[in-house]
């Protein structure tokens, strides 16, 4: 209920938080679709977590169709703010050729 409060005034961190929560079902009933949106608001922000988030989401195609360029688009936003799982998704997908 506060997550949800503090998200829907723009805070960052509820956002991130909330859309975790969807990611994993954890409180709430699991759903890719809003995590994706909440962890678009997020990144709108500039928050790094989210960022890579969606990356992975991108990649695996949870709660989006997959796309390996936006996947790689997002790693690459976040890799560029120090995000060393980011930085390694990234590389790998350079080394498997995967939409790059």
């Amino acid at each position: 209920q506060w997550y949800r409060k503090a998200a829907d005034q723009g805070n960052y961190g509820a956002q991130f938080n909330l859309g975790g929560m969807y990611y994993h079902g954890q409180g709430v009933a699991q759903d890719h679709n809003k995590a994706v949106r909440l962890y678009l608001k997020a990144s709108d922000q500039g928050y790094v977590e989210a960022q890579f988030n969606l990356g992975i989401m991108c990649y695996h195609g949870q709660g989006v169709a997959q796309d390996l360029k936006k996947a790689k688009q997002w790693f690459r936003k976040a890799a560029g703010q120090g995000s060393a799982g980011a930085q390694f998704s990234l590389g790998n997908m350079y080394c498997n050729g995967d939409g790059v």
